[in-house]
């Protein structure tokens, strides 16, 4: 997630994205997204298991923002907001 391009980013899991993109975008949970108002779905990864979502998320967790902007733009050069694509 992303308030936009340069913006700050967020990273986390979660079982239900649509619904959970929608919290962020309505600011429904306080805390660090709606604060720094990040609501853009501008990448996301899917697992079967959750375990492995855990340990991907520490992974890009411990990425300096740099390669996190590389891995985005891999697939969203534009930053565009993919919440549409997931509904």
């Amino acid at each position: 997630m992303a308030s936009k391009k340069d913006g700050v980013m967020y990273i986390g899991i979660t079982n239900d994205i649509a619904r959970r993109v929608y919290e962020h975008k309505e600011g429904l949970v306080p805390g660090f997204t709606k604060k720094y108002k990040v609501n853009k779905l501008v990448y996301a990864e899917m697992f079967n298991n959750v375990t492995e979502a855990i340990e991907r998320e520490k992974q890009l967790k411990g990425w300096r923002r740099e390669k996190k902007i590389l891995l985005i733009e891999t697939s969203n050069k534009s930053w565009s907001d993919l919440y549409k694509t997931i509904l």
